[in-house]
């Protein structure tokens, strides 16, 4: 396993959890949908996520929220993402885009983003090519289907070895195209094209993926998945999603995709001391 990930100008030790802190730059995200479309709304929010203790910003400006209207265009994506990047120019912590699509990637990249985090695991056509030549971190995520059939019947025969076969794909292809293992992230993609039991599986054998050598993201952060257990809708899931981000870092996660950041940090905090890591 590595012990730093290139991410841009940052080298980032991953000696602990860390945690990206999301914004959606979205009208109709499942957990906020619409509250940060407006630039400076986003901007705002993603300079409290820092104040709380984020080590990494993900924006994203398209929602993947299972179910999600048809993809927006690039010109779109990009006049709802770049002003937000622009404004935060500067900040402390590295950026990270979350986008599928390669001319968004090579804007990103050229206004500062330090972290491409693909829910396509860099499979459209020209997506290598567009970040190759950086020095940004890239996380690679498994989908089945695309987000707006892969609720509608996921199936696997063994989905922890499926999953780790697709990941370990994409890492070698990435990697023959030219990419650092220090640059590379892997996310089994929780709640995408995965019903309740494939989501448990999958975190009850989150180890299993450190054998992929990179580091691993778990993103839980209010998902249905926490609504099926619990009963309660997106916006009252903090505590199970406090709950599945612990358990993912206990089991091998490096960097955890949350919307509280200050609660999940000080969460962490008291596993850390439980632990005796440094926090």
């Amino acid at each position: 396993m590595i012990a730093q990930l290139q991410c841009g100008r940052y080298r980032i030790a991953l000696a602990r959890p860390l945690i990206m802190g999301v914004v959606n730059i979205t009208p109709d995200s499942f957990s906020d949908g619409g509250r940060f479309l407006d630039s400076a709304a986003a901007i705002a929010h993603a300079h409290a996520l820092i104040d709380q203790g984020a080590d990494l910003i993900d924006l994203g400006a398209e929602s993947s929220r299972p179910g999600a209207a048809a993809s927006v265009s690039a010109e779109e994506e990009q006049r709802r993402l770049l002003p937000v990047l622009r404004g935060l120019r500067g900040v402390s912590v590295p950026l990270s885009v979350d986008t599928v699509k390669p001319e968004v990637m090579r804007a990103a990249l050229a206004e500062g983003a330090s972290m491409i985090n693909d829910i396509n695991a860099l499979r459209a056509e020209g997506a290598v090519a567009a970040v190759v030549a950086s020095d940004a971190a890239l996380c690679l995520m498994h989908m089945q289907g695309t987000p707006g059939t892969m609720q509608q019947n996921p199936r696997y025969d063994d989905v922890v070895a499926e999953v780790f076969a697709y990941l370990q794909e994409r890492l070698r292809s990435v990697r023959a195209a030219g990419v650092a293992p220090e640059r590379l992230v892997v996310d089994p993609g929780f709640g995408f094209g995965k019903t309740l039991e494939h989501n448990l599986e999958l975190l009850r054998h989150l180890r299993r993926f450190n054998a992929l050598g990179v580091p691993l993201l778990a993103g839980w952060s209010r998902k249905s998945s926490l609504g099926k257990i619990t009963g309660k809708p997106a916006d009252d899931r903090l505590a199970a999603s406090i709950a599945a981000a612990l358990i993912a870092a206990q089991n091998g996660a490096r960097i955890l995709r949350v919307h509280d950041v200050g609660a999940t940090r000080d969460a962490l905090a008291v596993l850390a001391a439980v632990q005796g890591e440094e926090k």
